[in-house]
């Protein structure tokens, strides 16, 4: 699993799909991680969730060490290595996301032995965009929706 200072990684869990609710139904943050921001059904995220479990999928939920509130989400897809974070906005500026990104890479180096990951960020998410630089990504392609970067060992 992960590690970091401030951030507790766990597998995702059932435990927590009223935190993963609030987060994906928060519709101002949505708008970062998708194009046809929606609100999700308590069924459709525990199915979701029962998935990840099903697939042993190396998705983790952000738990903050000091007060065990909830801070988000982060993965590595194994299909393509690339990672995926989304952070509640109660959570946001806090610099969990430098901290998740930097635990997440190591990760996938360390234990998952990847030589690269890779992610796709939306060229409106310039919050996103400065951490994933700060952590040393580098953009290798752009279209009209994205821009993709990626970070080699």
């Amino acid at each position: 699993m992960p590690n970091s200072e401030r951030i507790n990684y766990v597998k995702v869990s059932k435990d927590y799909i009223n935190d993963y609710m609030n987060m994906v139904n928060d519709m101002d943050t949505a708008k970062f991680i998708t194009h046809n921001p929606r609100t999700y059904t308590y069924e459709e995220e525990e199915k979701w969730v029962e998935e990840q479990i099903k697939n042993n999928a190396n998705i983790f939920s952000m738990i903050e060490k000091d007060t065990n509130k909830f801070i988000g989400n982060i993965e590595i897809k194994e299909e393509d290595n690339e990672i995926g974070i989304y952070i509640t906005k109660e959570m946001q500026d806090k610099h969990y996301g430098t901290e998740a990104m930097k635990a997440i890479i190591e990760y996938a180096f360390s234990t998952l032995g990847l030589d690269e990951v890779t992610l796709k960020v939306y060229p409106n998410n310039a919050r996103a965009i400065k951490c994933y630089k700060n952590v040393g990504f580098i953009e290798y392609n752009r279209d009209e929706e994205n821009i993709y970067m990626k970070k080699t060992r």
